[in-house]
């Protein structure tokens, strides 16, 4: 009986164990499955982008409208710019103190300079393409090298390229170059409705008139622009926003932030090239994030991510969750009927009892107690 005491108890125990066994995952909240769980749907929704921070302010009449910011390639914390002021062909090299370092003055004609850009060889590109009237047969781009030394020259003899669109006239403030391949694009200017961008050719020519060629339509209000380094994508500027724009066969806006409340025609790289710089109309200048397509949601919560089997069958829950109170059950009856059919102490004398009578020859014992005739 001793023997079958330790068999029950053992039965007993092994159903206990098995009832963990036997739920479902998840089911029981121990520290380690806790802990594991507290790590679905871990990762969580970006950081929001930093407030955009004022860098500098340029304080130097010289610049009283600044309509561009190209990061030199030559200098590290030079940028140039050009004035809105209609016929000035005017580059100012400022620092990230926002103080003038360098005025280069243009040997040229123009009528509307509007934006700035520099490409990876160094090389300056300033845009005449302002026409507000919208009566301009052709625009004009003009480039300098970057100078071998930060002084001033009052008469830069630069290369001049014209550029004609093909569908008529168009006001625009918008210069782009690819890093990559040193092409160059234009972002026409609208109040409303969609603008447009144009290429020029791959290769472009100083003989004659290059036609540039409709790639995509643009958002409106752009005033400025610029690819980010991996020309991956384009940041346009307006007087209230920015839009980052896919680049690609078809460009697309996927993402927009609000500029400070200073408005402004400017934006540029920043040192490092993760973010730009926005100039305004007080020649304050602003360091913002790039805008980013916002992340997709995640999991706030364990139980935001069921375990496979709840997802799957519901059904198969339900019979795990009765299977599980069955064993319990079981489990506990056969404790019960161990301690109560066989109570150890009585058990134990019996057996030593049975064992004595059968040694010495006497009759076994009866189990109720009665006194057996001789």
């Amino acid at each position: 009986m001793s023997l079958l005491r330790t068999v029950l108890t053992v039965t007993a125990a092994s159903l206990l164990s098995l009832t963990g066994a036997a739920l479902p995952a998840g089911a029981i909240p121990t520290s380690a499955t806790t802990g594991a769980a507290g790590l679905v749907g871990a990762e969580r929704a970006a950081d929001p982008p930093p407030a955009p921070k004022r860098r500098f302010t340029i304080r130097d009449d010289r610049v009283d409208d600044s309509s561009g910011l190209a990061r030199s390639q030559k200098y590290e914390g030079i940028w140039w710019t050009v004035n809105d002021a209609g016929e000035n062909a005017v580059v100012h090299g400022i620092d990230a103190t926002g103080k003038v370092r360098v005025e280069l003055g243009l040997k040229a004609t123009v009528k509307d300079v509007e934006a700035i850009s520099v490409d990876r060889n160094g090389t300056i590109y300033v845009a005449d393409i302002g026409d507000n009237k919208k009566n301009r047969d052709m625009i004009e781009v003009y480039t300098i090298p970057e100078p071998s030394a930060l002084e001033d020259e009052s008469a830069v003899r630069p290369r001049r390229y014209d550029f004609e669109y093909p569908d008529g006239a168009h006001d625009a403030e918008t210069m782009l170059i690819d890093p990559g391949t040193g092409r160059l694009f234009f972002v026409t200017k609208v109040a409303s409705g969609k603008s447009g961008i144009y290429a020029a050719p791959e290769q472009a020519s100083r003989e004659g008139t290059n036609e540039l060629t409709k790639i995509a339509d643009g958002p409106a209000g752009v005033t400025d622009g610029v690819f980010l380094p991996d020309g991956s994508q384009v940041v346009l500027r307006s007087l209230t926003d920015l839009a980052t724009m896919e680049w690609g066969d078809e460009p697309n806006v996927i993402a927009r932030t609000a500029t400070p409340s200073a408005q402004g025609d400017a934006v540029g790289l920043s040192d490092s090239g993760d973010s730009v710089l926005i100039g305004s109309k007080t020649s304050a200048v602003y360091d913002i994030a790039v805008p980013s397509r916002k992340p997709a949601a995640a999991p706030t919560s364990p139980k935001a991510t069921p375990a496979p089997a709840a997802a799957s069958d519901s059904g198969e829950t339900k019979k795990n969750h009765n299977l599980r109170w069955i064993i319990v059950g079981a489990a506990l009856f056969a404790i019960l009927i161990t301690f109560l059919t066989f109570p150890p102490g009585r058990r134990e004398r019996l057996d030593r009892m049975a064992e004595n009578a059968r040694l010495t020859g006497q009759p076994p014992p009866d189990p109720h107690g009665r006194r057996r005739a001789a």
